[in-house]
Formats: structure tokens, sequence, C-alpha cells
């Protein structure tokens, strides 16, 4: 009896919620379709019921998540929908199953495919991917892992207000999509765990991220081939390995990188701050058009770096140049600390060389001394006060 009237009670109150956030949306909320915020028993079925009522409703629609924790199994969520905006509101928590063997399969949690139109808001994902990590640690056999939530062929889709922690694999995936915006975005795993990138877009465009703090144990934010016309501004990553644009170039025929702009961000910590990453093999790919524009360092490994030498465990690319073609790359007010002397790195492929790298009011220092750069197979020039020196 207690449990029906506590479940009563917290279906009432988001029905009180939803009636003030959101009068003109028509409302679904997860509990009434029998999801149970006790953390133990499987939400998943409910939870689809209610995205499945909201997809096909004929105007703006919300699935609404109170306040509680909910089990989900890996779930998918697909489009087209009926409704053209569809608002997932959360204030509770969704955790995934401890036994990771559970996600093995499908390599995602909260998958969203195929759908337009959809905003995620507020609440927390909790992967629960530390037995994973330490599997991985350990050597065991263990499964990849699980992406925490996957947006795949998705359209004018946003991401606002979330927390996402412990991911097994990767937090946040934009794969095929048009028009992201993330916003207020919290993203928390530990310094060690492995792939664990924050936020990661690949053959995406019109994507925005801003206003986000990322701490993990892999690139803050990743983006892969195809991206074009991102917009990142006031990220703050650390522990994590930075922002990077890559690894790119890992096949023969890749789709570019191009129109790319990231600023005002904070670097805390990391083992990178701005950094461009090819594997050492031949490709199609290339990088062009990109802005990093007032970044502050602090203790930060390899504060700007090009890396186009990328050849994990040496398999299938040994003695082999990168084919990806990077131009048109500023660094524009980068100001800081280095934890190493050499603060500037461009390692640049002779078989493509850099071009037209810019260096603008950059100042970085290593225990308050000046630092060093080191320059291979790349040209470019440098205006305004620019420490280390330029080694173009």
């Amino acid at each position: 009896m207690a449990n029906s009237i506590a479940a009563f009670l917290t279906t009432l109150c988001g029905l009180f919620a939803l009636a003030f956030l959101r009068p003109a949306s028509a409302a679904y909320v997860i509990t009434s379709y029998g999801a149970k915020p006790d953390g133990v028993s499987d939400s998943s079925r409910a939870f689809l019921k209610a995205w499945n009522a909201a997809c096909n409703s004929a105007g703006p629609s919300t699935v609404y998540v109170p306040v509680g924790r909910f089990l989900l199994l890996p779930v998918e969520f697909s489009g087209p929908c009926r409704s053209r905006s569809i608002t997932v509101r959360i204030d509770g928590t969704l955790v995934a199953s401890a036994y990771y063997w559970r996600h093995s399969t499908a390599g995602h949690w909260l998958l969203f495919d195929s759908v337009e139109g959809v905003t995620i808001e507020g609440g927390t994902l909790d992967g629960r991917g530390s037995a994973l990590w330490a599997c991985k640690a350990a050597a065991g056999n263990c499964p990849d892992g699980a992406t925490s939530l996957y947006f795949n062929n998705a359209k004018d889709v946003a991401v606002k207000g979330l927390a996402s922690i412990n991911s097994e694999l990767f937090h946040i995936v934009f794969l095929g999509c048009v028009g992201v915006n993330v916003e207020r975005v919290a993203i928390s795993a530990a310094g060690d765990s492995p792939n664990t990138d924050g936020i990661h877009v690949e053959r995406s465009s019109r994507v925005s991220i801003t206003n986000t703090r990322i701490q993990t144990g892999d690139d803050c934010i990743s983006i892969g081939p195809g991206a074009q016309n991102l917009w990142i501004e006031q990220v703050a990553c650390g522990p994590g390995h930075g922002i990077s644009i890559g690894s790119l170039g890992r096949e023969a025929t890749e789709d570019g990188v191009q129109n790319i702009t990231v600023k005002n961000t904070v670097f805390k910590g990391s083992q990178n701050g701005l950094r461009i990453k090819t594997w050492a093999r031949k490709s199609t790919g290339f990088v062009r058009g990109v802005v990093f524009q007032t970044a502050t360092m602090q203790n930060v490994i390899n504060p700007i770096i090009i890396d186009q030498n990328y050849c994990p465990h040496n398999n299938n690319c040994p003695n082999q140049h990168s084919g990806v073609r990077i131009s048109g790359v500023t660094y524009s007010n980068i100001k800081g600390s280095s934890a190493t002397p050499v603060a500037v790195k461009f390692a640049c492929s002779p078989a493509a060389p850099c071009k037209a790298i810019r260096l603008a009011d950059v100042k970085l220092m290593y225990q308050q001394q000046p630092t060093k750069s080191s320059c291979q197979n790349v040209a470019g020039t440098a205006s305004g006060l620019v420490v280390p020196p330029s080694c173009f």
C-alpha cells in the first residue's frame, strides 16, 4: 500500500510540474505507464510506452521523468514521429544496469534514432561504468561498453541542463545529425576511465556546444570525420584529453572536417588543450577553416598540438605518413601554463605538410619560464606577442 501511495504521489507531483512548465504540451509521465522510481525495477518498457505516445501525438509533447531513480536497460527511441516537438523532461536520475554485459551487444544505452525536434532537458544519466573500467584495467574479458546517450541521423535536437556521470564508453554522441544545441551540460567520469569521451560529433553539421563542463578520462570533446560548422564556446575541460579534432584518417577514404570555432575555453590539468590528431597512413581526409580563440591553459601537458603520427600499438601504420591535409588553422589569444617545456608542437606529415597555420597573441609559460615550440613539416605565420617563439 505504501509503495502504491508513493507512486501515486510521484505521478501527481509530475503532473502538477508539467502543468506549470509546459501547459501547451501533451504530457506523458513514465510512472503512469508502470515505471518505478526505486532504481531496481526495469522501467524500460514503461519509458518506451510513454515515448511512443509522445511520438504519435499530433502536437508538441512531453515525456516526463519525475524525481527518483529509474533503471533502464538499453533502449531505442525511434522516429520519425508524428510530433515534431518532443521534450524529455527529467527531474530524476536514469540509471544503467550494473551488469555491463547487458549492454555488450547494443553498444549504446539510450539511442534516439531518426528523430526530429527532440529536446532532452534536466536530470542525470548514471552509466554506472566503474565496474567495466575496472575490468579493462585488469585486462579481463570485457565488452567495449555502451555510449550513454546516442543521437543517430537526428535533426534539430537539443540537450540542456543534463548531467552525465560514469558512462561506460562515450557520454554523448551525435552521428549524422543536423542542427544540434548542447548547453549547460555537466559530464564527469574518473580521470583514468578508458574511452569515456565527453561529447563526440561525427558526420554532423550546425552543432553548438556552450556553457558546458567536462571531466573525464578521454577527450572532453572529440570531432570526427565529416563534422562541419561547429561552434564550441564556454567549455571547461579537465581532467581529460582536451578538445580534439580527430582522430582522423583511419580510413583511406574519409570525409573532411571544416568550419570549426572553439572559443572562451579553459583547460585544467588535462593531457592536451587544443589538439588535431590523425592516423599515420594514407587518407583523403582534410581539416580546414579552424579557429581556436581565447583559451586558458592551467598546467596542461600539450597546450597546442598537431599530431599526425598517431599509430596505436603500431597496427597497420608503421613507416607510413598521414594523408590528411591540414590548413587554415588559427590559434589566437591562447594563454596560461604548460606542464612541460614544449608547449606548442606541430608534428605534421611529410606527405601532406600543414599549411596556413597562424599563431596570434600566444603566451604559454612553464614553471614561470618561457616555453619552447617544435615544428615538423609546417608552414605558417605569427603575429603579436608569441611565447614560445614560432618555429615556422
